[in-house]
């Protein structure tokens, strides 16, 4: 294993220089807050993810879960990793003092999250999870509710999970088939099952609480008829014992991946003995949840941004010390040999990996800042937020996802045949890092709602507004030099932006969705890019700005190397949006048309 798995400096440069995490200090909202507070909370974050989560990275996946007489067995340490959670404030950092939180700014739970991700992603399933179940309680469950069920979450003695996906219903939630029938009793009775759960029962914890999602009988059809439900694997009993509720594992899914937490399928109601508590209003379920689903995708996101960074520093490690051939210009054989750092074509791939990596990092946290600035403000400045985190959401979730993958590749790829082998770090992080574009929504789920909701939502106002920050730091990089042509290059891009969604929405005008919505994930994959171009030429006016004054001599190196990683960007990776612009300006709709009897042999 690498002897890192983040950078601690980098993390110091996007929440301090780039994003500015100060200005929320003088919000009342966070006023209790410093970077003195934050910089002990990310202190703390790296040695619980030094010390605790790295050293079982290999060992969790190694030892999956297994099922045995109705019962997940996980690895022992999941159950000392949710204490340590629980005890450290961890599971509750962010939510409000009101609810005995920290109050936390999201974005330095994000990034103390982003650590933990980078050393054991499998262990971030469970703390995740917990986390955004009882934050989704706190905002809609009933007093009842949070005063059994959040201060057991957020001490790591119950873990929460989201349960919504059916056998037959994944992404098309209004198929979902698990009932709800009412008592007189204060329940629900549930009957359904429930698949591809994560950490959807284990026994590093006494008890799981599912978010579920349901339908009572007699509701509206689709959508409109789904509601939500507290549903505990263990329901309270008299005298405050716990007792079966009929919810039973079906199975455990043996995955490619993510070994180290379980996903599995729940029968609901088998006994018809399955009490769920309404949370909210009946058939308002699905409004509810997009809060944690919401939340879920940037986490996920920011999951496979951590996958990247501890890829990205294997490979450097290993780049570093690997000997291999000589430089093109010396052909002399008795020479010795070089580092293969010292061939342009790996350097490439590092620039790649560090490239994807830092910018995807960037997009995260702008999207928590946005978040904390919906919490801190009101008014027109709330909905502002609103809209900018709404649409930057499914790029922050799509964009690492899909490109951490790639990067994960090149580090494969730079360690040859080692990369391939399990003695090696990189082919567990190459099978960890291919959940995240499946999971918390597909890729082409993510693109759908970008172009079919986010970008049409409030007639456009969204992405004139990202459009606005863009050119905001458009406009001040401008004031160096050499950023200029970058300024040039990035102003160009979003004018392609523009221009593109011009031409795409005409379908929707004319009523045509399914050529309006067919390449979709083509449009998400060219403002992706763009969003990224727009962090890195943020994180390039964050160098020069830092170059100007007195830096040390290894400050001044790491900015040089942010502008050299800024400049890859723009000439390797933000020429890649012509492709798509140019099939997106096309108007044939050629996988609409087609009859799907080509595929046949």
């Amino acid at each position: 294993m690498a002897s890192k798995f983040a950078g601690r400096r980098n993390l110091d440069f996007l929440l301090y220089e780039v994003h500015d995490v100060q200005r929320l200090f003088s919000l009342p909202y966070y006023e209790e807050h410093s970077r003195e507070t934050c910089d002990l909370a990310i202190d703390t974050a790296m040695k619980l993810a030094k010390n605790l989560l790295y050293p079982y990275l290999r060992e969790m996946d190694e030892k999956e879960p297994v099922l045995e007489e109705g019962q997940v067995k996980v690895h022992p340490i999941v159950k000392t990793m949710m204490k340590e959670w629980g005890e450290g404030g961890w599971l509750s950092s962010a939510l409000p003092f009101e609810a005995d939180g920290q109050q936390l700014p999201v974005i330095v739970h994000m990034a103390c999250n982003f650590l933990f991700a980078a050393a054991n992603f499998s262990a971030t399933g469970y703390s995740l999870l917990t986390a955004g179940a009882a934050h989704l309680i706190l905002s809609h469950g009933t007093g009842d509710m949070k005063k059994m069920y959040i201060p057991r979450m957020v001490a790591g003695e119950w873990q929460g999970t989201m349960a919504m996906t059916e056998p037959q219903a994944g992404s098309s939630l209004s198929d979902i088939t698990t009932r709800a029938t009412p008592t007189d009793q204060g329940y629900y009775k549930i009957r359904g099952q429930k698949i591809f759960i994560s950490a959807g029962d284990h026994d590093g914890v006494e008890n799981i609480v599912h978010m579920m999602l349901a339908k009572i009988e007699g509701g509206p059809p689709g959508v409109k008829g789904i509601s939500l439900f507290l549903v505990p694997k263990k329901r309270p009993g008299a005298g405050g014992s716990l007792e079966p509720n009929d919810v039973t594992v079906s199975a455990v899914y043996h995955k490619l991946g993510y070994r180290g937490c379980p996903i599995t399928q729940l029968s609901i109601g088998d006994n018809d003995d399955c009490r769920g508590y309404l949370v909210g209003e009946p058939h308002k379920g699905l409004s509810y949840m997009f809060q944690m689903m919401n939340e879920a995708r940037i986490g996920v996101g920011m999951q496979a941004t951590g996958i990247a960074s501890a890829a990205y520093y294997a490979s450097l490690e290993y780049a570093a010390q690997r000997l291999q051939g000589r430089r093109l210009s010396t052909k002399d054989p008795v020479l010795p040999q070089v580092p293969i750092i010292e061939h342009a074509d790996i350097r490439r791939m590092l620039l790649f990996q560090r490239a994807i990596t830092e910018g995807s990092l960037s997009v995260i946290l702008q999207s928590a800042i946005y978040a904390d600035l919906v919490k801190a403000s009101d008014g027109e400045d709330r909905e502002r937020y609103e809209l900018l985190l709404d649409l930057l959401t499914p790029v922050a979730k799509s964009y690492p996802s899909e490109n951490g993958i790639m990067s994960v590749s090149q580090g494969l790829q730079i360690l040859g045949g080692y990369g391939y082998c399990r003695e090696f770090p990189l082919e567990q992080y190459y099978r960890d890092i291919r959940i995240h574009p499946i999971h918390e929504g597909t890729t082409t789920i993510q693109a759908m709602d970008l172009l079919g909701r986010k970008v049409v939502m409030k007639n456009g106002k969204a992405l004139e507004l990202f459009f606005e920050e863009v050119r905001g730091t458009i406009q001040a990089a401008a004031a160096f030099e050499e950023l200029m042509p970058y300024c040039e290059r990035l102003e160009e891009a979003l004018e392609k932006c523009r221009v593109v969604t011009m031409h795409r929405l005409q379908f929707a005008m004319r009523g045509d969705l399914e050529k309006f919505l067919a390449d979709a994930t083509l449009y998400l994959e060219l403002f992706g890019t763009v969003a990224v171009a727009w962090q890195w030429l943020a994180q390039g006016l964050a160098a020069c700005r830092g170059l100007t004054g007195d830096c040390s001599d290894v400050n001044r190196r790491f900015y040089e190397g942010k502008l050299h990683t800024m400049r890859y960007f723009f000439h390797y990776e933000a020429p890649k949006i012509h492709g798509p612009a140019s099939r997106l300006m096309e108007s044939d709709g050629l996988t609409v048309e087609m009859n799907h009897s080509i595929f046949d042999d």
